[in-house]
């Protein structure tokens, strides 16, 4: 398994290290259409694709992490995700059962985090986790990779780990997202990372958790988008505070946005 993982990955890396990031904001052929999860990649396109500002909420993940969030700053939130319109709301797995109360009957997704921020907890405690986020109302989990056991090359465990979260998470129907922490690994390990993610059965791959020393940049998305291809999604999440930034990581192959920016975001979006 680890070699055919690792030859798949030099191939789409090498394919990647020569690719004009500029065309590749010029390769999204098909944008999400109020929710649709996914966008294709070519590289002959001329014009750059224009991403329309109707719907833009539904690209965004409303994201409130930090460890001194109150419960007042959770109802906030969701009341911001339901007068938006955004795809979820991500929270911390306290805050799940809460959140999944306020969303009741509405479009707005209840994504926690799981293995956060390190990915070092034990596979065991990762589908523990991501169990009880289910039982408690959460349809959308991000996952943090092991991170350490990537770079010792034990690409069977890593994948390993992915597949129990995925599987716990298909029981209940919710989706899984795999946070690389891009900023923690070379190109050829966020390749490999991304590859072990699809070969595990995970539905999106995730750039960064906002808690480590860097977050989503446009070479990154372009990566990931390369590694997976046009079948799972692509989040970029960690440092997108603004529409131009947002709008350019959907041009370069993201299908999915995290940010705690997002009201702002979308106002810019609408003013345009």
């Amino acid at each position: 398994m680890t070699t055919p993982n690792y030859l798949v990955a030099q191939s789409v890396l090498r394919k990647a290290a020569s690719l004009d990031l500029q065309k590749v904001a010029n390769e999204v052929k098909s944008y999400l259409d109020y929710g649709a999860a996914r966008v294709g990649i070519r590289e002959s396109h001329q014009q750059a694709v224009c991403i329309p500002n109707f719907g833009f909420a539904k690209y965004i993940d409303h994201t409130l992490l930090k460890p001194d969030a109150s419960r007042s700053d959770i109802i906030m939130l969701c009341d911001e995700a339901k007068a938006h319109g955004f795809a979820s709301v991500c929270v911390n797995p306290h805050y799940v059962k809460l959140c999944a109360t306020m969303l009741r009957n509405t479009a707005v997704k209840v994504c926690t985090v799981v293995g956060f921020p390190l990915g070092a907890s034990t596979t065991r405690v990762k589908v523990y986790e991501t169990q009880v986020a289910c039982e408690d109302g959460a349809t959308e989990i991000d996952m943090v990779i092991n991170i350490g056991e990537l770079k010792s090359k034990n690409y069977d465990l890593v994948e390993a780990d992915i597949a129990g979260v995925v599987n716990a998470a298909d029981s209940a129907d919710a989706i899984v997202k795999v946070i690389l922490e891009t900023c923690l690994l070379t190109d050829e390990e966020k390749v490999i990372a991304s590859v072990l993610s699809k070969n595990a059965g995970a539905h999106f791959v995730k750039t960064s958790t906002g808690f480590s020393k860097g977050g989503a940049t446009l070479e990154d998305v372009a990566l990931m988008r390369k590694a997976v291809g046009e079948t799972l999604g692509v989040k970029a999440s960690g440092g997108v505070r603004d529409y131009a930034t947002a709008k350019k990581m959907i041009e370069y192959g993201a299908t999915r946005i995290g940010a705690s920016a997002s009201v702002k975001i979308v106002r810019e979006a609408e003013c345009l």
